[in-house]
């Protein structure tokens, strides 16, 4: 039996994810600012599951507190997975910098500042599992997202890196790309409904990822290859594109 972190626990992807996890046997850490909100949460998982599930008070934007947070963990978590995120509208972020700020933070730095003291941890005790949830806005910039792409760009690389680092040190590393998912984030979005993931085929993606020792996951496979191809167009080409 293992014991998972889920950081950024109130999304709805953590949500499905930590009932997937304990569906599995594994202890749950629930951890997200506005912690009381998981409450009914921790309830349903201790009882229906079975399992250890406790709850955490994490701000993924507040860096300082970061290492303070992971050494109050009384039980410090085999694997952690990495949930968080904010998405904005990006014009709203071109002309104000706190917005865009907040996707940044909320999407790379903060993300880089606590698996940066959690990588240090697996590293030294040569085992653990760190998940990424990022996203295929990362693969390319386009007009329409290229702040909150730009982010998630970065965080893919981040996981690229220390999935290279901490190999060598018996610790394995995830990037999930979701593509579009039906959440409260995506409500007021006209989804494409072929190309759009449940949060339950993440959380499914994520479990078999940790299993399997997969290194980079599409919860939807054809996404690779339309990604493949956006990539493949020339950037005289491409910049010309309404995308």
């Amino acid at each position: 039996m293992s014991t998972v972190l889920l950081l950024g626990a109130t999304s709805d992807m953590a949500v499905a994810i930590a009932r997937k996890m304990a569906e599995k046997g594994n202890n749950i850490q629930l951890a997200a600012r506005n912690s009381n909100r998981l409450q009914a949460l921790q309830s349903d998982i201790s009882v229906r599951y079975n399992v250890a599930c406790t709850i955490h008070e994490f701000d993924a934007t507040d860096f300082a507190s970061h290492a303070f947070f992971y050494q109050s963990l009384s039980v410090k978590p085999d694997i952690t997975i990495c949930v968080f995120g904010y998405m904005s509208d990006n014009i709203t972020a071109g002309k104000d910098w706190q917005e865009a700020s907040k996707m940044i933070n909320s999407n790379y730095t903060g993300a880089v500042s606590i698996l940066n003291i959690i990588a240090e941890e697996y590293a030294a005790k040569k085992s653990g599992t760190i998940v990424g949830i990022s996203s295929v806005a990362g693969e390319r910039g386009r007009q329409s997202n290229y702040i909150y792409g730009s982010a998630k760009a970065g965080f893919t690389a981040y996981l690229s890196g220390l999935r290279n680092k901490l190999y060598h040190d018996n610790v394995h590393v995830v990037t999930v790309l979701p593509g579009f998912v039906n959440t409260k984030m995506t409500a007021e979005l006209n989804l494409p409904p072929l190309l759009t993931a449940s949060t339950e085929q993440v959380a499914d993606a994520v479990e078999k990822a940790i299993r399997k020792n997969q290194n980079v996951v599409y919860v939807k496979w054809f996404w690779k290859w339309i990604m493949k191809i956006i990539k493949s167009v020339p950037e005289n080409m491409f910049k010309k594109k309404k995308l």
